[in-house]
């Protein structure tokens, strides 16, 4: 599962408009909800944003108050709070504008000013460029891991304001020059997507390996999806009667649980192909479903259902509730043959 690629509606400019986005309409349309002046501190930080980018393009061709909408609301649809809004909203102005973080600090508060501040330290870490030789490349990784793990630990939104600019980046990067691309994908698969799978955002990470993955593998990628897309609409049934016949085995034994399924993300599979030398016919779980329970128990009471339902996998089973992971993800992972095996 993926972040949906970030809609922002165009229109002529008009009074309330912003480089033709009716801001009106994308804070109505703003996941969540949020006090009138919560909505105020971010609609003042749209107007100021518009004023100091006034003109100003992107490399990737768009105007900047349409990035920093972009990169809002993929924060607002992971329900980060107005403060962490306004200060996306405003990340740029202290690079391409003459604002200084007391205009910001001023206007906007304490709070946010931080949060801009943050963000702007943690731009340095493109001084740390990927590099193909192995102990530059693991230096630079520390280096700026340790940069962005400092400013995490002063307050964790700064890191998601980065990632969510990171995510854009990618999203975008087809405008670029190939180099470009290509560093740009780099450091993400090297600090970015590692970072998100350490704070569990795993709707970032997949999105960011799989975008990285399509400029740094360009040809394996496209093999994957192709082979995906044939199976797809297929899946997407098999999916389905899959959910529906669990969601009803827990139901019988009252079991609250919410059952959901997916397609596992391409990096993903070419990760398991590399580690098993297997092809991607050979790879059992490409389609993936979750159970969410509200409680441990709950937990293994499911896992016994899903088990005497269906014939597990031997060598595909991870109690990652046993022994969680370094990053207190909690879950328990396994493999079985569903129905046509």
């Amino acid at each position: 599962m993926t972040l949906k690629p970030t809609m922002v509606s165009f229109v002529t400019n008009k009074p309330g408009s912003y480089q033709g986005v009716d801001i009106e309409e994308w804070l109505a349309n703003l996941p969540g909800n949020r006090l009138p002046e919560h909505l105020d501190l971010i609609r003042r930080a749209c107007w100021f944003a518009d004023q100091s980018h006034h003109g100003q393009i992107h490399a990737s061709a768009e105007p900047y108050i349409n990035r920093a909408l972009a990169v809002a609301l993929t924060l607002a649809e992971l329900q980060l709070d107005h403060e962490t809004l306004a200060a996306a909203i405003l990340h740029d102005v202290l690079d391409d504008a003459s604002v200084s973080l007391h205009d910001i600090n001023q206007q906007f508060g304490k709070a946010v000013a931080f949060l801009v501040d943050g963000v702007t330290r943690m731009e340095h870490i493109h001084e740390f460029q990927v590099s193909i030789e192995r102990g530059r490349k693991e230096r630079a990784h520390a280096e700026s891991l340790r940069k962005m793990l400092l400013a995490m630990a002063e307050d964790v939104r700064v890191v998601l304001i980065k990632l969510a600019y990171q995510l854009h980046a990618m999203r975008t990067l087809d405008s670029l020059p190939e180099y470009e691309q290509q560093r740009i994908a780099g450091e993400t698969m090297e600090i970015y997507a590692p970072l998100a799978n350490r704070l569990g955002i795993w709707r970032i990470k997949w999105e960011l390996e799989d975008l990285a993955f399509s400029y740094l593998h360009p040809d394996a990628f496209r093999r994957i999806a192709s082979s995906l897309a044939e199976r797809r609409v297929d899946r997407e049934h098999y999916i389905e009667d899959f959910v529906a016949t669990l969601q009803s085995e827990l139901n019988r034994a009252d079991v609250a649980a919410e059952v959901s399924g997916r397609a596992k993300h391409i990096y993903g599979i070419w990760k398991k192909m590399q580690s098993k030398s297997q092809d991607f016919h050979q790879i059992y779980d490409v389609s993936a479903v979750r159970v969410l329970v509200d409680t441990v128990p709950q937990c293994y009471q499911a896992l016994g259902i899903v088990h005497t339902r269906w014939q597990y996998l031997s060598g595909e089973f991870d109690d990652y509730i046993a022994t969680p992971k370094k990053n207190d993800y909690r879950s328990i992972h396994t493999a079985v043959f569903g129905p046509a095996g």
